[in-house]
């Protein structure tokens, strides 16, 4: 077996619509169709034609022993405009070049929390200086 490419994240969160808006505004999502399931209700976001990130409704009360993830990663292509996305929509994020291979990382949170990498080729130039979402 050969890994290929992400192909989905679910997250629970109390509001899937002020997440999906936070993911539509920030990185570029759709919402599109989800199927009717009989026990949730939710949103999946689409880049594309694939539905790369599920959202769940869920109660205020969080399990403890649900399994948390630390952070999921985009690999991406424009980094100024992101950053000037990110800059507009007052998003604080943490920018890092990975040593010896000088990945350009962007780190920022959604509006549950959630840290999210989104990562650029080298080649990639712009002001990598942080910002406090001010």
């Amino acid at each position: 077996m050969r890994l290929q490419q992400l192909d989905h994240i679910t997250m629970h969160t109390t509001d899937a619509e002020e997440l999906a808006k936070f993911y539509e505004g920030v990185l570029g999502f759709r919402v599109g169709e989800r199927p009717a399931f009989a026990n949730s209700t939710g949103a999946w976001l689409y880049l594309d034609d694939h539905p790369l990130v599920h959202l769940i409704n869920e109660p205020k009360a969080r399990k403890a022993d649900r399994p948390q993830i630390e952070h999921f990663a985009f690999r991406a292509e424009g980094l100024a405009d992101f950053l000037g996305t990110l800059r507009e929509k007052k998003v604080a994020y943490d920018c890092r070049i990975i040593p010896g291979r000088e990945i350009r990382q962007v780190h920022i949170h959604d509006s549950d929390g959630n840290h999210i990498e989104v990562a650029f080729q080298p080649h990639e130039d712009a002001d990598l200086t942080n910002y406090a979402g001010d």
